[in-house]
């Protein structure tokens, strides 16, 4: 009898599917039901996801569960979500003046260890019910903030006018308003939490409007493959090898 194939797929999630979405393609890609992920990524968000494909490469898969990720996002600012993302409901939220300094002391108050409160649209279970079926039936319950590491969290770009010549840099945003920021960090980080808490930190209210996942431990979603690209012809030709995290170097 052959045995099946096994490997570790890099893929670029796109927008609009679920994680689980993407393991149901790829097994019917493969002809495989031995599939799975290491690391959920919202519905809305986009990225890198590790699909390991048979058994030699699934029982490897709480290698890199653990390892550090980093994410490109857009934050909006002076305007509320209650989900923390696109999904909304939306409301209205004060929009002061804040200086741009401002805001990088803000975001650096997030940088290293710190107790991250999830947000009631998690996965998490507590009591048995996750948390994102109770949020969905109109009830928030109170929830243990979590232990968490950020490793860096900063702008992408200095925001420019666009005014008055593109060397005008502005020195403070005017809300509403969307930032672009890289986020290094440990894995279990919320990023929409950090949206959430950097706008209460700066006295209005932010969510996500854009994730993207870049890197996964020393895995870059410039290696990785779009899901429509993936047959059962190729996805072999797509595939690492069963491997520890350290091998990915």
């Amino acid at each position: 009898m052959n045995e099946l194939p096994s490997g570790l797929l890099l893929i670029d999630k796109p927008a609009g599917m679920t994680s689980h979405d993407v393991v149901d393609k790829v097994r019917r890609i493969t002809g495989q039901r031995t599939v799975g992920h290491a690391g959920t990524l919202d519905p809305f968000a986009t990225g890198l996801l590790l699909v390991a494909v048979g058994r030699e490469s699934t029982k490897e898969l709480s290698k890199f569960v653990g390892l550090d990720k980093e994410y490109e996002a857009t934050i909006k600012l002076g305007e509320a979500s209650a989900t923390f993302d696109t999904e909304g409901p939306f409301s209205p939220a004060a929009c002061p003046n804040i200086e741009i300094d401002e805001l990088k002391t803000a975001m650096k108050r997030q940088v290293g260890e710190i107790l991250q409160m999830p947000p009631m649209h998690s996965a998490i279970k507590i009591d048995g019910k996750k948390l994102y079926e109770l949020a969905r039936a109109g009830k928030e319950i109170e929830r243990p903030a979590r232990p968490v590491v950020i490793y860096s969290f900063e702008l992408i770009d200095e925001a420019r006018t666009g005014l008055d010549g593109a060397n005008d840099m502005r020195t403070r945003l005017e809300l509403p308003t969307e930032i672009k920021v890289r986020v290094h960090c440990g894995s279990g980080t919320y990023i929409r939490a950090m949206a959430r808490d950097l706008g209460e930190a700066l006295g209005t209210a932010g969510y996500l409007t854009a994730l993207r996942r870049t890197k996964i431990g020393e895995f870059s979603v410039d290696k990785s493959a779009k899901i429509a690209e993936l047959t059962a012809q190729n996805w072999v030709d797509h595939s690492l090898p069963p491997m520890l995290p350290s091998e990915s170097k």
